[in-house]
């Protein structure tokens, strides 16, 4: 069996020390704080030590979990099993072929797409989630393919405004640990297993990302848009902020702290637009896609 990634070896300098087990069915009881063996936390000169979380508080619920993701298969590194490789990863990379075959064929329609992100927790009571799908709407009405993860919360509004606009409503769903069913506005719905097969379709297939508050999902595709358009991989392709209020510390923290000690370069935020205003949004991600579309008339030599 190849161990898994969450199990982490450590050399120890000298003989590692029983455990201590307690009277109630000779299970193992905490281990010795360092003050309780005669030594002090180590902690960066000058800081406070760090206080660790109680294990009594962690989910285990997901990190124990006996179900492994296909994502999860790839990533792991065989090391006990010398024939994991031959028997398994050439064949894995098969389906990932599958999978950018399946989604390219499923796509392929879409000439002006715009891909909505933001948390699957945004219940319809939340502003944020009539704000996604009136901005859907505008855009469905104007022609664009609205693009999901095809989840609940933002996701679910934005498709469901891609209906009320009359619009073609794209989901892009992952498996995951937990279940995500797609929700029931989605159109066209493309599954995939591994993420980096999905990021890919987000980003062939969209003039713009609008990014609605969100967690590190979504706090990843707007640094994946953004890493691109640095490195000159998408051009023309504006990243919409939506929540003022919610992204502005990150902004500021980016201008201040990342381009004030020249990390990046001042340029490279200037398609990226905050704004509280749905109109705003799909006005920004319509003109882009003239810009692009006069872009390519002008290399074609028209």
């Amino acid at each position: 069996m190849a161990k898994s990634p969450r199990s982490v070896s450590r050399k120890a300098n000298g003989p590692t020390p029983a455990p201590v087990t307690s009277a109630k069915a000779g299970k193992a009881a905490r281990p010795a704080t360092p003050e309780a063996m005669g030594s002090k936390p180590l902690s960066l000169r000058g800081a406070k030590p760090v206080h660790r979380r109680d294990p009594a508080l962690v989910d285990e619920d997901i990190r124990d979990r006996p179900i492994l993701t296909e994502d999860e298969k790839l990533l792991q590194h065989a090391v006990e099993e010398s024939t994991a490789f031959t028997t398994s990863d050439p064949w894995r990379v098969m389906r990932i072929m599958s999978e950018f075959v399946e989604g390219f064929d499923a796509l392929a329609g879409i000439a002006k797409g715009v891909t909505i992100f933001g948390s699957a927790r945004t219940g319809p009571d939340d502003p944020h989630y009539a704000a996604a799908r009136e901005t859907a709407r505008l855009l469905a009405e104007q022609g664009f393919s609205i693009i999901t993860g095809a989840g609940p919360g933002i996701m679910e509004a934005a498709n469901r405004g891609a209906r009320d606009g009359g619009g073609h409503s794209v989901g892009c769903n992952i498996e995951l640990p937990f279940e995500q069913g797609a929700n029931p506005f989605v159109d066209t719905l493309v599954n995939f297993r591994y993420f980096f097969v999905r990021k890919t379709m987000f980003i062939k297939y969209s003039n713009a990302f609008i990014i609605f508050p969100g967690g590190f999902g979504t706090l990843d595709e707007l640094f994946e848009a953004l890493t691109l358009i640095q490195t000159g991989k998408i051009y023309q392709f504006p990243v919409v902020l939506f929540g003022r209020h919610y992204w502005a510390g990150l902004v500021r923290w980016i201008n201040a702290r990342v381009a004030g000690e020249g990390k990046i370069s001042p340029g490279d935020l200037d398609l990226v637009l905050m704004t509280d205003d749905p109109a705003e949004a799909a006005q920004a991600v319509i003109d882009a896609h003239a810009a692009q579309a006069a872009t390519r008339q002008r290399g074609r030599g028209g």
